[in-house]
């Protein structure tokens, strides 16, 4: 589980992104001011940091130098201006993402995710799962069933990876969107539908120990025996 420190002087945008993220799995620590965030974020060690730029005692951009000094956790910044000069700044310092206000919240968990994605990436040892006569290997995007290779386009295997590495956990559609696709994809989420409808052509019958499972209501899940 990631944690994010959120750093903002309005509580209502504090408490609506902790709200969102922790709906999503996420765990919370909050800061209303640039020192109780430094403090914090020694004493949390968080995976990354939602930034406000304009706070009491220390604002955003010393906050942001005073982290990148010590560490390279990753820092999106969250402020009412737009103007480029600002985001120039906020990238020079080291920020990795810059959201105007007002915004939509889910758009911010996106780019979250994105950006969690893209500075933690996995380790080469998790860019392969293995499943009864199931092999799927995201090194070299290939998807093995019973000992032969399937071919098997790339978002499809890269759905099947997410839902395998994490077994019998539900998504919505909504989140393998954003997880899978990307915030930046603004496709219908019948996309999922579509993929999934796919890869079951594939894996439908292969092995009674797992099997890519409709949660109706919901969304799906990779479900394993216990």
């Amino acid at each position: 589980m990631s944690k994010i420190l959120i750093v903002d002087d309005d509580k209502n945008i504090l408490e609506l992104l902790r709200l969102y993220l922790d709906k999503e799995g996420f765990e919370t620590v909050s800061a209303f001011d640039g020192q109780e965030a430094l403090a914090l974020f020694e004493a949390e060690s968080p995976d990354l940091v939602l930034l406000d730029v304009m706070m009491p005692k220390m604002d955003g951009w010393q906050v942001c130098r005073e982290i990148h000094r010590v560490s390279q956790t990753p820092v999106i910044m969250l402020t009412a201006k737009g103007e480029t000069f600002d985001k120039v700044l906020g990238f020079d310092l080291g920020a990795d993402d810059y959201v105007v206000k007002p915004f939509d919240a889910k758009e911010v968990v996106a780019r979250v995710k994105a950006v969690l994605r893209r500075t933690h990436p996995r380790t080469v040892g998790e860019k392969e799962v293995h499943f009864d006569r199931l092999s799927v290997n995201l090194t070299n995007y290939q998807m093995t069933v019973d000992g032969r290779v399937i071919d098997t386009p790339p978002k499809e295997l890269e759905l099947i990876f997410h839902l395998a590495s994490n077994p019998n956990r539900v998504f919505t559609r909504n989140q393998l969107l954003d997880e899978v696709w990307g915030f930046d994809y603004y496709g219908d989420s019948r996309t999922v539908d579509v993929h999934v409808k796919r890869l079951r052509e594939k894996l439908e019958g292969v092995s009674d120990e797992w099997a890519l499972k409709t949660v109706w209501g919901v969304g799906y899940k990779f479900e394993t025996r216990s």
